[in-house]
Order: structure tokens, then C-alpha cells, then sequence
């Protein structure tokens, strides 16, 4: 690694300039060089820091996207045009908001991890991405206000020390309403909240909530004979919107954050069909150093369940459990 001209002239003068200077004004002279500006070069080094400038490649996005994500046109195109024009704005007026929402298995946590991996080289265990479960980080109803100021600090503590931050609540369908109210003021098109600026940081929410209003979607297009990639975001976002304020069950019933308009995007994600779980099922063989057996492709997908009953087009869990299936013709 190269060091700053300024920094290298420093040590370089630095017998010449002894003489001129006290022992101990020259020891934290150079202590000042080190510490502000070499060590935590050499520091990053070796372990991630929220300052490297890693750039976010777009074809990088758009390849994970294309080749780990199946059936999902929309979300495809949302997330790849929303997180690389966040991360490109050098100063955006709020947080990048995303709900994402859809039956489970259909790719709303990959693609959580996609957005992380694109980020911080660490993905979803860097330090900088954040990962909170409604069952399992806000379990009782009867500690909502404790939750509240809980998540608030974690918050401000974290974009304080990292302005890119990123944020993921699972579950959401399954969270205490009102709780996730605490952050709006940091979703809100504010420059600074109690001086930390929350501009750079990213908001993901997962819910299942909407999702049958996208199945009723997607088979109605199914039953007129259209290709599910004729639908368009417009066909599927308002009615989300609507759906998820007014889901008693949902950590967004009546919240304030849809009220107020600062979720950016609400992305559907569409059941899987047959051909989607082949997909799935080519890549895990892949992942695993396996070649790619059809037979064996067709028999775990072909052990799916399906519905509608009578017509069996999509599958009921996603590419959820394709994968634990696959092990038992891997059980060598």
C-alpha cells in the first residue's frame, strides 16, 4: 500500500527535523501520523471498515440477481435499480426504504443477502448489516416500549459509527403493531436527527403480508393465458401498500411509515412454479460441487406440494426446502 506523499515526507525528514524539535513533540508528532492516517489504513486491511470505498458494480448486481433469483421479473428489476441508484447518489434526501413481501420461500431473504453481499464484502455478517426477527428480538407485546427505545439506540448507535448502515426486520407480518413507529423519524427526509445523519442508510422489511393478493394476481394472469412477465409493478404495489396498513396481524397496521409515504418501494414477490424449483435445484446442485442430474432434479421437485388444489401451479413453499430434499439422494 502506498502512503500519502505528505504522510511518507513526514518520516522521511523526520531525523532531519530532530534537532529542530523536542523529543516529545516529534514522538507525537509521528504518533499523530500513524494513528490518524496509517493505522487505520493498515487496520482495514485486515479486517472490513465502513469507509472503504468499495463501489457497488451494477453488472455484479445484476449477474447475482439473474443467476441465484428465479421467477421473480419484478423484484429483479426494483432492486437492481433502486439499490444501485441509492448507492451512486453521493447525497440522497432519506434512507432506502424496501418492503418486500410474498409467500415464504419465494426469494425475499436471498435477496437480502444479495443486497448485503453487494455491499460489504462480509454480506449479512458484517458488522454494518443489521438482521432483527419480530418472534425473536421482540417476543412480548407487554415490552413494546422497551422495544421501541432499544431499537432506537441500536440505531443511532449504529449509523453513528457507520452511515451506511443496513437494517433488516423479518417477520414483519408477525411484529407488535406500532413498534416499528420508533424509527420513523429516521426514515423521514430530515438532513440530521439529534445530529446523526440517517440519508445513507439502507431499510429492508420482509412480510408475508400482501401475499395473497399476489397469488390472486399471478393466477389470474395464469388462467387468461398470459406470461407471468406481463405483470407490472403497478398491478401489484398500491394494492400492497393497502394491504399491509390494513392487516391487523401486521407490524404495519396502521403504521405511520406507510401513512406518511417513506417506504420507497413495495416489491411482490410472485409463487414459484414447477419450472421455478428446477432452477433452484440446479444451482444448490452446483453450489454443492455436484453436476447437474435431471433425474434426480425432477424427483425432488416432483416431491412439492402444489396449489391451487385442482390445478397445482405454484408451489406452496417456495424453493424453501428443495434443498433439505436434495440430501437425501446426496446422503453418501
Amino acid at each position: 500500500m502506498k502512503l500519502d506523499r505528505a504522510a511518507l515526507g513526514l518520516l522521511l525528514l523526520a531525523p532531519l527535523a530532530v534537532r529542530a524539535v523536542e523529543p516529545i513533540s516529534l514522538g507525537l508528532a509521528l504518533a499523530g501520523v500513524l494513528t490518524g492516517y496509517i493505522y487505520p489504513r493498515l487496520y482495514c486491511l485486515f479486517t472490513e471498515c465502513c469507509d472503504q470505498k468499495r463501489s457497488l458494480s451494477r453488472e455484479a448486481l445484476q449477474k447475482d440477481l439473474d443467476s441465484k433469483l428465479f421467477g421473480q421479473h419484478l423484484a429483479k428489476k426494483v432492486i437492481l435499480n433502486a439499490v444501485f441508484g441509492f448507492i451512486s447518489n453521493p447525497k440522497p434526501k432519506k434512507p432506502l426504504t424496501l418492503s418486500l413481501h410474498g409467500w415464504t420461500g419465494t426469494g425475499k431473504n436471498f435477496v437480502s443477502k444479495i443486497i448485503a453481499e453487494n455491499i460489504y464484502e462480509g454480506g449479512l455478517n458484517s458488522d454494518y448489516v443489521h438482521l432483527f426477527v419480530a418472534t425473536l428480538h421482540f417476543p412480548h407485546v407487554s415490552n413494546i416500549t422497551l422495544y421501541k427505545d432499544q431499537l432506537q439506540l441500536w440505531i443511532r448507535g449504529n449509523v453513528s459509527a457507520c452511515a451506511r448502515s443496513i437494517f433488516i426486520f423479518d417477520e414483519m407480518d408477525k411484529m407488535h403493531a406500532g413498534l416499528i413507529d420508533a424509527i420513523k423519524p429516521f426514515l423521514d427526509y430530515y438532513d440530521h436527527v439529534d445530529g446523526v445523519s440517517y440519508q445513507k442508510a439502507i431499510f429492508i422489511f420482509l412480510s408475508n403480508a400482501g401475499a395473497e393478493r399476489i397469488t390472486d394476481v399471478a393466477l389470474d394472469f395464469w388462467r387468461n393465458g398470459k406470461q407471468r412477465e406481463e405483470i407490472k409493478l403497478k398491478d401489484m404495489e398500491p394494492a400492497l401498500s393497502v394491504s399491509a396498513f390494513n392487516n391487523k396481524n401486521s407490524g404495519f397496521w396502521h403504521s405511520s411509515l406507510i401513512d406518511r409515504n417513506l417506504i420507497d418501494y413495495f416489491v411482490p414477490f410472485l409463487p414459484l412454479e414447477y419450472k421455478h424449483l428446477k432452477m433452484c435445484i440446479r444451482v444448490e446442485m452446483q453450489s454443492r460441487g455436484f453436476e447437474i442430474d435431471e433425474d434426480i432434479v425432477t424427483k425432488v421437485a416432483d416431491e412439492m406440494t402444489f396449489f391451487p388444489k385442482e390445478e397445482r401451479v405454484f408451489s406452496d413453499k417456495g424453493c424453501k426446502t428443495v434443498f433439505t430434499k436434495l440430501d437425501y439422494y446426496y446422503d453418501d
